[in-house]
């Protein structure tokens, strides 16, 4: 299959363009410079370099493709979060960008259109499992954008295409801006994921949900949850993560102090999310490899180790 994807060089692109590839799949990667035009081509992928806010380069770019796999994000790091503008980029990328792919692929005839969205839109519901039944909580303004870019696809499916909506939960791997952010508060002692500490956080190492992304490309068309198996709370996400670095126990922030960092987005960081992945997986057989954080935040640590010594070599 002749797969577009956007995003190809981003935190879940990177691996999705590798496990496309060793799938068998023809990558069409958009590219922004001829750097990363480069590294896509050093992975076996077709690189094209076009800006997904060009409606005629974007279709040009889809011409003879046969799927969509829409993940372009642009997240800002911690320390912007609070402000508005920072989250400009990111969602132009979740409304303007889609209703552009999605115009280019009705044009085209391309009937597969992936597109990846998060499990942070969930209210909170403490203990209780989440499925994708739950309706979305649409009281944070900084969510916004992701439920409107959910709707385009929605309304894609309405019109007879086959639009697959991925609910990411928190990512975590080796080469995560986010591992690199973890790891600078936890020098302070504060662990990496706020609120209650008997809440529920919901993640999923990012070779895990590349390969969900494959895996959705045969799934049915609808909304499905990508997750680890078992959520852990977040005392035990934290503790998980300092077992695999080897640090001290870490605090957990509160909500209070987040509200002061994570402004109209505050309730979405802290909220107590226990999402299920079952749906995806009796749909496509698909299942993480890392059961839980534990076991994926040893893999982290232990590649980022391996990373370190071979740059240590190499000097």
């Amino acid at each position: 299959m002749i797969v577009l994807v956007t995003g190809a060089t981003g935190v879940l692109g990177r691996p999705t363009v590798a496990q496309l590839v060793g799938a068998g799949h023809h990558v069409r990667a958009i590219a922004r410079d001829d750097a990363k035009a480069e590294r896509l081509r050093a992975q076996g992928a077709e690189p094209v370099q076009a800006d997904v806010f060009d409606a005629g380069a974007v279709h040009a770019a889809m011409a003879g493709a046969e799927a969509i796999a829409h993940l372009a994000t642009n997240v800002p790091p911690m320390s912007k979060m609070a402000f508005p503008p920072a989250w400009k980029t990111h969602n132009r990328l979740r409304t303007e960008a889609t209703r552009t792919l999605l115009d280019a692929a009705r044009a085209h005839g391309i009937n597969t259109f992936v597109k990846e969205s998060i499990t942070f839109t969930y209210p909170d519901r403490g203990d209780e499992w989440i499925d994708e039944s739950v309706t979305p909580d649409a009281s944070a303004r900084l969510l916004q954008p992701t439920l409107e870019g959910e709707r385009l696809i929605a309304r894609f499916g309405a019109d007879g295409g086959h639009g697959i909506l991925l609910r990411f939960g928190l990512f975590y791997g080796p080469r995560n801006r986010g591992t690199d952010e973890f790891l600078r508060m936890a020098k302070m002692r504060v662990g990496p994921v706020p609120g209650a500490p008997e809440g529920y956080v919901s993640s999923i190492h990012v070779e895990d949900a590349a390969t969900a992304v494959v895996a959705a490309l045969g799934a049915p068309p609808g909304v499905y949850n990508i997750v680890d198996d078992e959520p852990l709370t977040r005392r035990d996400y934290a503790d998980a993560f300092a077992a695999a670095f080897d640090l001290p126990r870490l605090r957990i922030p509160p909500g209070a102090v987040v509200r002061v960092v994570g402004g109209g987005g505050a309730s979405a960081l802290t909220a107590s999310e226990r999402v299920s992945n079952r749906r995806m997986r009796d749909a496509t057989g698909w299942a993480p490899a890392y059961p839980s954080a534990r076991e994926g935040w040893v893999a982290v640590a232990a590649a980022r180790a391996a990373t370190n010594e071979e740059d240590a070599d190499d000097g």
